[in-house]
């Protein structure tokens, strides 16, 4: 779904257009959202990439770097950052500067979906709350694929929607209020947190993205479910 259906243009120009609205704004909702717990989030994506040592890192939709920020902690790591949305990346590259990690990280301009670099290029790549913004989901997988080293991993921190009936009833009433309030009441584009509420509940979440993950050509792939199925971190091999 793009996020505003009455518009013509194609749903990564409005996807672009809405995160350089929202970026001053991104990261202290981000947290309100997520009731704080994408701190935490991170922290597990980073002790679950330190396993393997990767050098080679490329997080993508990297918004204002905060994922980035923490894989620096990787010993030896290189990360690259990449998004569509140039206003979030010079907010990250500010934070960058600012804890003096510019030797660790780079922040570029970039499609998911056509990605410049070579075939078996990094060892890591992660994607935190982004694939469900990709135009083409199998298309941005793909690429991902491709510029995975073999065995490589990837780590995806995405929103789902929770299986317990019980859990998922409660879920529901949250999402469709509190997320389009915050909207409502903080940010300067009402529609954004309509769409990033909406596009939650429509990703194709569980054990259907983990068959997507396998017809691209992962394997080994785990589910962590955090916050009661709310939101899921899948685990993959290349």
């Amino acid at each position: 779904m793009k996020p505003n259906q009455q518009l013509e243009t194609s749903k990564k120009k409005q996807v672009q257009d809405m995160f350089n609205a929202i970026s001053t704004e991104y990261d202290f909702l981000n947290k309100l959202i997520t009731f704080g717990n994408i701190i935490k989030w991170r922290k597990k994506i980073s002790n679950i990439a330190k396993e393997n040592s990767p050098q080679n890192i490329l997080d993508v939709a990297t918004g204002t770097g905060d994922l980035a920020l923490e894989l620096a902690n990787i010993k030896g790591a290189k990360i690259i950052g990449l998004d569509i949305s140039k206003k979030m990346l010079d907010i990250g590259r500010k934070k960058i500067f600012a804890q003096s990690l510019s030797d660790k990280i780079t922040l570029v301009s970039g499609d998911a979906e056509n990605l410049s670099y070579s075939n078996n290029y990094f060892d890591l790549i992660t994607i935190g709350f982004g694939v469900r913004n990709f135009e083409n989901l199998i298309a941005g997988l793909n690429e991902s694929n491709r510029v995975l080293k073999e065995n490589g991993k990837l780590i995806i921190l995405e929103s789902s929607v929770p299986k317990n009936t019980i859990i998922k009833f409660f879920y529901l009433i949250i999402s469709r209020t509190y997320v389009p309030l915050l909207g409502l009441l903080f940010s300067k584009d009402k529609l954004a947190y309509r769409y990033l509420q909406k596009s939650a509940e429509k990703f194709p979440s569980g054990n259907t993205f983990v068959e997507i993950l396998k017809d691209c050509g992962f394997k080994n792939i785990q589910t962590k479910q955090q916050m009661f199925g709310a939101v899921s971190i899948y685990v993959a091999e290349k």
